[in-house]
């Protein structure tokens, strides 16, 4: 009865203590989420910073370059498509941007469609601001979400370019926690998740560019208004898994509607085309199937991450989902991940990540 009792106390305080465990881990999530898109982030500039280092250049020096290649397409970003855009934003809006709450009352009268909403919008949003006594809350509240923004960015490159660093030395640990026999499975099934998670990262980016790049030219081409507008909407969406492609297609057809059905038509048959050729084509021949999973798996990877985090973990969904399917393949199916194709979307993995056959 005593040996009986003890162990009803061991797995008392064991399951306590995963509860416990699990309580900390969410109210910790974000900082989870955090990391998890740090290791993204390295792992799709790892391939990069080896190519540079094996002509020479450090790894600090490196990643910096990557950092700075980024910020700079960012910037050209700006540079190219804001003014361009912001003048099809004064079209939409009738040409004179109204300056006063009066003129925005009676633009918003005078309007239909589209631009009617963008400004009643507008004329709804100014009458929630509240009076002078009232706007030092909102203005601190701003300021808040924007430290809190700037940090999460800040946490996630730093700790992005420190997992450069240590991703081998932590591989290194933990095997030397394992028995020799697992030590090289676990290495080359991280080795594994790590390249996916790279070639994924790699592909997306290539995909929009590419998409509101095409879509742009063939909205212009065919004489769809804000045709820059759409088609850089139509690419920033290709972020967001199954969802952003039939957002970008509706955005289309209601902006050729307000022309006529014929452009609404051409614009959703663009789209679709686009689509196909994504899926078709670009996909399997140029991107390859970096990350092994079906339409259907992620689809449900994607509800099941906006209902448990949030509607914006959307991003980490794909990502995730890999994580788990890889983790599934080698542990339940005992598969070898010496044995599964490594993706080498831009850049050929080094000796380091080659998975060992």
């Amino acid at each position: 009865m005593a040996e009986s009792a003890r162990r009803a106390l061991v797995a008392a305080l064991v399951f306590v203590a995963v509860v416990a465990l699990a309580l900390a881990l969410w109210k910790v999530r974000l900082l989870i989420a955090l990391l998890f898109l740090a290791f993204v982030v390295s792992a799709a500039m790892r391939p990069g910073v080896d190519w540079l280092r094996g002509r020479g250049v450090p790894r600090a020096l490196g990643i910096a370059a990557h950092y700075l290649a980024f910020l700079g397409f960012v910037a050209l970003l700006v540079w190219l498509v804001v003014p361009r855009a912001l003048d099809q934003v004064e079209t939409a809006l009738g040409g004179d941007v109204p300056t006063s709450q009066a003129e925005l009352e009676t633009a918003a009268e005078r309007t239909t469609g589209v631009t009617h909403s963008v400004l009643q919008r507008v004329q709804d949003g100014l009458e929630d601001i509240p009076g002078p006594g009232g706007l030092l809350d909102p203005a601190l509240e701003y300021t808040r979400l924007g430290l809190e923004i700037g940090f999460g960015i800040f946490f996630t490159l730093a700790a992005a370019a420190y997992w450069i660093f240590e991703r081998d030395r932590a591989i290194a640990l933990v095997s030397t926690l394992l028995p020799t026999s697992r030590r090289r499975l676990v290495a080359d099934t991280w080795t594994l998740i790590d390249l996916k998670l790279g070639a994924y990262v790699r592909g997306q980016l290539i995909l929009i560019v590419l998409v509101g790049t095409v879509l742009s030219f063939a909205f212009w081409a065919i004489g769809l208004p804000y045709w820059l507008l759409v088609g850089a909407y139509a690419g920033i969406v290709e972020i967001i898994p199954v969802v952003g492609p039939l957002v970008a297609g509706a955005a289309a057809v209601g902006v050729g509607l307000s022309v006529s059905w014929e452009h609404a038509l051409a614009a959703g048959l663009i789209v679709l085309a686009v689509r196909l050729a994504e899926d078709y084509v670009i996909i399997p021949r140029v991107l390859g199937h970096a990350v092994g999973l079906s339409p259907l798996l992620v689809l449900v990877s994607v509800a099941a991450t906006a209902l448990l985090f949030g509607e914006a973990s959307v991003l980490l969904a794909i990502p995730l989902a890999a994580v788990v399917s890889t983790l599934f393949d080698v542990l339940v199916l005992n598969r070898d991940p010496g044995d599964e194709d490594v993706p080498t979307l831009l850049f050929q993995p080094t000796e380091s990540d080659a998975v060992s056959g």
